[in-house]
């Protein structure tokens, strides 16, 4: 069993989040003041689980030493079901793999031809989108939905994202552009190499009737999935319930998430969620450490 270094763990800080975002992806801190956040809000445990890229993950790790916190380096990978969009989150990956950064490397070069063709659908609304400009505001990272939303509202062409996603890019929209996916096999597969345990991220998201997310999670399950994220902001009425389910039908771990983006979605707390209804087991850390085989201690 692989051990890691053990971090005392604030007395008074009891909350989980394993699915948190930074401005490396669409959130809009960055890594540093995410992990920052985190620990003044009471958060011990986090994971940095940015789209498509580990690029905040060293800056993280090093404030999450600073700020007192056990840190799990991650990613959540775009995948392909159906002709929608699924997402698997990937723990303990080793942000330095060459072969995984390149296989990053290529997804992003999908999302950059997506941009363009993006940007070529609102012309035809006689709105010129000004990628340079999308890309300065973006910094490092992924160009994403979200960046379009926050220019077409910085240059008022829109009053507030929802507005644009209503009108435009929503997945119905009309300058919707679908993404060139990954398989959901390449996307565990690359985890796995990468060192890895592949989760699957909030499944009761994705618009599928029960026996499509049975389907979903049995043919992931086959194909190397260890988890499942259970606990999730977004989780309402039976959600949580149905979720144990299949982690118990099909083995799998379970974690859980904020899915926190900062000012991109007003209202949603990393560690608490939205409305505080929010919180993971402290369980959900210790499967996870033990699946990736990595002793966990936790000191008072």
């Amino acid at each position: 069993m692989r051990k890691v270094y053990i971090m005392k763990i604030v007395s008074n800080r009891t909350l989980v989040d394993l699915h948190v975002h930074s401005n490396i992806s669409d959130g809009t801190k960055s890594p540093r003041e995410v992990v920052k956040h985190a620990s003044d809000v009471g958060v011990s445990v986090m994971a940095l689980t940015d789209h498509d890229t580990v690029g905040g993950v060293a800056e993280a790790k090093e404030a999450a030493k600073e700020f007192g916190i056990v840190f799990i380096p991650g990613i959540e990978i775009s995948a392909g079901f159906k002709d929608r969009d699924i997402h698997i989150l990937g723990y303990f990956v080793n942000e330095g793999s060459e072969e995984f950064n390149n296989i990053l490397k290529a997804a992003w070069e999908k999302r950059e031809e997506r941009n363009i063709k993006i940007a070529d659908k609102f012309d035809n609304f006689g709105i010129h989108i000004d990628l340079e400009a999308i890309k300065k505001m973006s910094g490092s990272s992924v160009i994403t939905r979200a960046h379009f939303a926050r220019w077409l509202v910085e240059n008022r062409y829109c009053k507030s994202n929802s507005e644009v996603f209503e009108k435009y890019l929503g997945n119905d929209g009309p300058c919707y552009v679908p993404r060139d996916y990954m398989t959901r096999e390449e996307a565990v597969k690359a985890i796995i190499n990468a060192g890895g345990i592949p989760v699957l991220a909030h499944p009761m998201l994705y618009g599928l009737n029960s026996s499509e997310v049975d389907l979903l999670v049995k043919d992931l399950k086959e194909m190397g999935l260890k988890g499942i994220e259970t606990y999730y902001s977004s989780n309402m009425g039976m959600d949580e319930g149905i979720v144990k389910g299949l982690a118990a039908k099909y083995d799998l771990i379970m974690t859980g998430g904020s899915d926190y983006h900062g000012d991109n979605k007003p209202g949603l707390e990393i560690g608490t969620g939205r409305c505080d209804n929010l919180r993971v087991p402290m369980k959900c850390v210790t499967d996870l450490f033990a699946a990736a085989g990595i002793d966990f201690e936790q000191m008072a």
